[in-house]
């Protein structure tokens, strides 16, 4: 008997769609839809950002840079870490400029990963982590966290996670979707378990700048770590960037060539305007990102306030711009009640446990949006509670 021929890959046909996608798919076929779902800012890139860009292009700069990146940017990368992180990088072996932190990351782990490599996985966690070990040929091991703990990882629960065949642990701080932020003596447990266990850290930093409780710790800055971490960050959130796609990645020498070997044959370089634009926001971006973050910490404020008196539990994130309330009270599973709310007040959400089995019973709620909306939102998830209590 002829059997049909599959031409996919295995790992490809296992992994599922996003879960994130599905949301927006149909609060896009629906008019006045206020969407708490997106995960990007509602800035607009800063215009002298913008300007950068246009000057490039105008002045003929659309050729191929280094594949590593400009090297003026890898050096304001350098200059930038140092400065605000306390962390120091050499622009020419250890910084790669790659499209996106998703790029990064997926070159991050296909450098470091054998077949069958364990990672650990903090969850509740960003979609794209768990896909990517495994396209990796990796092992995704998910370590849950738990509201009691504001969603912390626990010491003893990463000790239990660790076998013969650990190769890493992910982490995210300010952590994507529960905004989340590990403390200075928080992320020493975590290393003194690496370094034990001789671990390497992937540190996903894309929301650093978006830190609101106390002075944000780089897990490279943290003692004898920056041999051991790759630092995974970017332009798309903390500078209102997140269509330009450009991101960047440091780590030590060694695993910084490594990535770079894959970058070249996959990507050859990231965008050169993007580039231009990335370098001119460094140099002098830094003020409307700080006017940016005191507008999101007003939101977050009113956002989780607001929602906690409606009832819906919800902790203060300590940066990113999600909150991330317990719906448990209205005894809908989270793709339930996200997909209710959508239908009855088009107010869309992400269900929590699109981010792993410890999101259950929660949303995600973006606060990138403007007041106004973030005032409507909460009038329209007041009225979806209370006629859920009376049905």
């Amino acid at each position: 008997m002829n059997r049909t021929k599959t031409y996919l890959s295995k790992t490809v046909e296992e992994l599922k769609p996003s879960g994130i996608r599905r949301f927006f798919d149909l609060a896009a076929g629906m008019e006045g839809v206020i969407s708490l779902g997106v995960g990007e800012p509602d800035f607009v890139t800063p215009w002298s950002v913008r300007e950068a860009a246009i000057l490039s292009l105008e002045q003929g700069y659309t050729s191929y840079t280094a594949n590593a990146g400009l090297m003026e940017l890898r050096e304001e990368i350098a200059s930038y870490m140092q400065k605000s992180f306390g962390v120091s990088y050499s622009a020419q072996k250890e910084i790669t400029v790659t499209v996106g932190a998703s790029q990064a990351l997926d070159i991050a782990l296909r450098a470091i990963l054998d077949p069958g490599d364990e990672v650990i996985v903090v969850e509740p966690s960003f979609v794209s982590y768990v896909p990517l070990v495994a396209l990796a040929g990796g092992v995704p091991v998910q370590v849950q966290t738990l509201k009691e703990f504001g969603f912390k990882i626990q010491p003893e629960q990463l000790e239990k996670a660790i076998t013969g065949r650990t190769k890493a642990i992910m982490l995210c701080s300010p952590n994507n979707p529960t905004g989340t932020m590990l403390s200075k003596s928080e992320l020493e447990n975590i290393a003194k378990i690496a370094e034990k266990n001789d671990l390497l850290v992937l540190s996903d930093e894309i929301y650093a700048e978006l830190a609101y409780e106390g002075e944000y710790t780089s897990f490279a800055a943290i003692s004898g770590m920056r041999k051991r971490t790759i630092l995974i960050s970017g332009f798309s959130k903390g500078f209102a960037m997140t269509g330009w796609r450009l991101g960047f990645v440091c780590a030590p020498e060694a695993i910084s060539q490594a990535m770079l070997k894959i970058h070249q044959y996959a990507m050859m370089c990231a965008p050169t305007m993007a580039q231009f634009a990335a370098l001119e926001a460094l140099k002098t971006g830094r003020t409307e990102v700080e006017e940016m973050k005191k507008s999101y910490r007003r939101r977050r404020n009113y956002f989780v306030q607001s929602l906690n008196d409606l009832g819906l539990t919800c902790h203060v994130p300590g940066g990113a711009f999600y909150a991330f309330p317990s719906i448990e009270s209205t005894g809908f599973s989270s793709e339930e009640f996200a997909e209710k709310l959508l239908l009855a007040e088009k107010v869309a959400v992400v269900p929590g446990n699109i981010f792993g089995e410890s999101g259950e019973g929660h949303v995600r709620c973006s606060y990138a949006t403007s007041m106004e909306q973030l005032q409507e939102a909460i009038k329209r998830i007041g009225r979806f509670l209370e006629r859920s209590q009376k049905a």
